[in-house]
């Protein structure tokens, strides 16, 4: 079915609705390296999908095809299509840096500007053309209040973003992220440097902003996909395994290796 996601027949319930993203037929190199094998996905909008699989599998590199950051690595290249509301994001005619606004990224360690909490999710806006300050102040108030960081800095704006927590660090990146009203947010393993406490505080707010934006994350924590995916694809060695809604890979795997690697018997 084009542009619709279809699960697998077998599982318990099957999801059928419109898709924000789709990857056809997708093989990436890195030089005469084969990272991605054929990966062919449909993600539906306004839903988690979690990303799984062990290290060197594929699942980050094909996270950053999305919003096309491997663009920047030499002697890399893409075969196949991947669309965003039906359009060839590979397109010559695209323009990247409006591609990335379309499709915003949060990465594994937090990275903050080494400037003001204000200016670090005014800088997006900024860069696109919103020079009003009222405007700029409804943006940034709005973009922390969906980030759940609003009641906690609204009267430290003029701090460095730097002198926050880790866990306040990232909801910060992701503020500034959402600053630009991105359709789709992209999530590098966004809690691997966090506490507990703070991964629970994202975990939350993950599953908040799905209401607004199509979510994309890699994890290696099974327990996390578990807790804050919809639907999660199973990479290993570079090609999709197995994708389905969350609950039924980890509670009826269709595949042995889907099943192992859930389990700890490999990866």
């Amino acid at each position: 079915m084009c542009g619709m996601i279809s699960l697998s027949m077998s599982a318990p319930a099957e999801i059928t609705t419109q898709a924000k993203i789709s990857a056809q037929d997708v093989h990436f190199f890195y030089g005469s390296f084969e990272a991605l094998k054929g990966i062919s996905l449909e993600i539906p909008a306004n839903m988690v999908t979690a990303l799984i699989g062990p290290s060197g599998c594929g699942k980050s590199t094909f996270l950053r095809c999305i919003n096309r950051m491997n663009d920047l690595i030499d002697g890399s290249r893409l075969a196949g299509k991947i669309q965003i509301d039906g359009e060839d994001i590979y397109e010559k005619s695209v323009d990247v840096v409006e591609l990335r606004k379309e499709v915003g990224m949060v990465f594994q360690k937090p990275n903050p500007f080494p400037t003001s909490i204000y200016d670090n999710v005014a800088y997006g806006p900024r860069i696109h053309g919103i020079k009003k300050k009222s405007e700029l102040d409804h943006l940034v108030e709005s973009s922390l209040k969906k980030a759940a960081l609003w009641d906690e800095v609204k009267d430290k704006l003029r701090a460095r973003g730097t002198e926050l927590s880790g866990g306040q660090q990232q909801r910060l990146c992701i503020a500034r992220t959402i600053a630009v009203q991105p359709k789709v947010i992209l999530m590098d393993e966004p809690c691997s440097a966090l506490d507990p406490i703070a991964t629970s505080r994202i975990e939350d707010l993950i599953f908040e902003l799905k209401n607004d934006f199509t979510i994309i994350i890699v994890t290696h924590n099974m327990q996390q996909a578990q807790r804050a995916s919809d639907l999660t694809a199973f990479f290993n060695g570079g090609s999709v395994v197995e994708f389905n809604r969350t609950q039924n890979i980890f509670l009826y795997p269709q595949q042995k290796k889907t099943e192992d690697y859930i389990s700890g018997r490999f990866g």
